[in-house]
């Protein structure tokens, strides 16, 4: 069994930074993109970030210069540094992974934690 767990969402003010992490546990075998998405009250969900294991990025438009995603290969583990945030960036972020999963041997984009709340006040 595969887990993601998210961390350090939060309330903040417009302007203020957050960073979230995102540990993957269990039955892995290797993790190949790492990504984050978020979803607002009413939206659709949309990719913010995602970052493969040679470390190449990809932003959504509306976060670049903002929020940077890294990760540690070592740890299973993706990071979202959010800075400047907005009003608008208020949502719940989740972590998503693309990985092998040693207990069916295949391929799988289909793993993703629960989320985490980012509030960000006016």
């Amino acid at each position: 069994q595969v887990q993601l767990v998210e961390s350090g969402g939060g309330l903040v003010q417009a302007g203020g930074s957050l960073r979230l992490s995102c540990a993957a546990s269990g039955t892995i075998f290797s993790i190949y993109a790492m990504g984050w998405y978020r979803q607002a009250p009413g939206k659709q969900r949309e990719l913010v970030a995602d970052i493969t294991s040679s470390g190449s990025t990809n932003y959504v438009d509306s976060v670049k210069g903002r929020f940077t995603i890294s990760r540690d290969n070592a740890k299973n583990t993706v990071y979202l540094q959010m800075n400047s945030l907005k009003p608008e960036d208020t949502a719940v972020y989740y972590c998503n992974a693309d990985l092998i999963n040693l207990a069916t041997i295949k391929r799988g984009m289909d793993y993703w934690g629960k989320g985490t709340l980012v509030t960000v006040s006016s």
